[in-house]
């Protein structure tokens, strides 16, 4: 019974985590919101928080084997944690106070669509960086295959980060999958906490990627297709640690995972957090307002987690 448990809440998960692939075509019509890069940096702050967080209280503890709440390890935890926070906001305020010029006005996230149009299922002008503008138009070539909804702009003339994103993206999907397979193996709560984590950071970078694949002149139903058939790799990985996890203990996949969520969230996330940021704030205020913002979101994160690793013991799902 314990086996099939880890089997259903393995593959529900991942199905629920698959399904932001699908984040990027409902949010289209918002991206365009003056709202939209608030609520965007809050997410991104979450994705920040829970990824640390799952890394330094859970992932790395199981890779040396022992459980991340005995031996006061959780508090030493909290002290890793509250080194890279004191850090972040101590350099954050300073940047506020001191404003170095050279910060403002380079560079463009990538989830920040300046201009789209949306025109018979083709995005009609997606803009990104200041040097590097794409437009789609929608008199271009259209592809006839067998499947109408599939139409859009030939696969040959489609720019070739679209096939990198897909690729990298299949690749990490596939690494998320190997993680919540061997978390589950060990408990379901470490599972659905390796899960949590997962999800914060797909919502940002699905959303990133949906968005990417546009530019590079796929349509709206060819997105979400190659979406989707890059997320199919999360099951993968998912088999695929849950049998490895069963056979021997899975050190080196939690050692593996736990290097990756930081690596995304201080790489990759804290970065695209502070340039979203540094776009949208004209003015002192406005800097503060998303100070405030990027916090909530990184707090809301690492409570989350630091929660369901105190008390993800007393909790019985059965």
């Amino acid at each position: 019974m314990a086996e099939t448990h880890v089997w259903g809440f393995g593959f529900l998960a991942v199905t629920i985590i698959n399904l932001a692939s699908l984040l990027g075509l409902t949010l289209i019509p918002v991206t365009k919101k003056p709202y939209f890069p608030k609520v965007l940096t809050y997410f991104i702050g979450l994705a920040v928080g829970t990824l640390f967080s799952n890394a330094a209280l859970q992932l790395i503890p199981e890779a040396f084997g022992f459980d991340p709440s005995a031996d006061g390890y959780v508090f030493k935890a909290v002290g890793i944690f509250g080194g890279f926070y004191a850090l972040y906001v101590t350099e954050k305020i300073l940047r506020i106070i001191l404003k170095p010029e050279h910060e403002h006005g380079h560079g463009h996230s990538h989830f920040q669509p300046s201009e789209s149009v949306q025109q018979n299922g083709v995005i009609s002008s997606v803009d990104f960086t200041s040097s590097d503008k794409a437009s789609i138009t929608s008199d271009v070539s259209v592809e006839q295959g067998s499947c109408r909804w599939l139409r859009g702009r030939r696969l040959a003339s489609v720019k070739t980060v679209a096939w990198m994103i897909s690729l990298s993206d299949a690749l990490h999907n596939f690494i998320d999958g190997l993680a919540i397979g061997a978390s589950f193996t060990v408990s379901v709560l470490s599972g659905f906490s390796t899960s949590i984590a997962i999800v914060c950071e797909e919502f940002p970078h699905e959303l990133g990627d949906f968005i990417i694949l546009l530019n590079a002149g796929l349509s709206i139903p060819q997105a979400v297709f190659f979406n989707l058939l890059s997320a199919m790799s999360c099951y993968v990985g998912l088999v695929l640690g849950i049998l490895l996890g069963s056979a021997f203990a899975p050190s080196i996949i939690f050692a593996f995972a736990g290097g990756m969520f930081l690596y995304i969230s201080l790489a990759d996330m804290l970065p695209e957090m502070n340039m979203i940021a540094s776009e949208q704030a004209h003015n002192t205020r406005a800097e503060i307002f998303f100070f405030v913002i990027q916090n909530a979101g990184i707090l809301t994160g690492f409570a989350m987690i630091l929660l369901i690793t105190l008390f993800g013991g007393n909790i019985n799902l059965g």
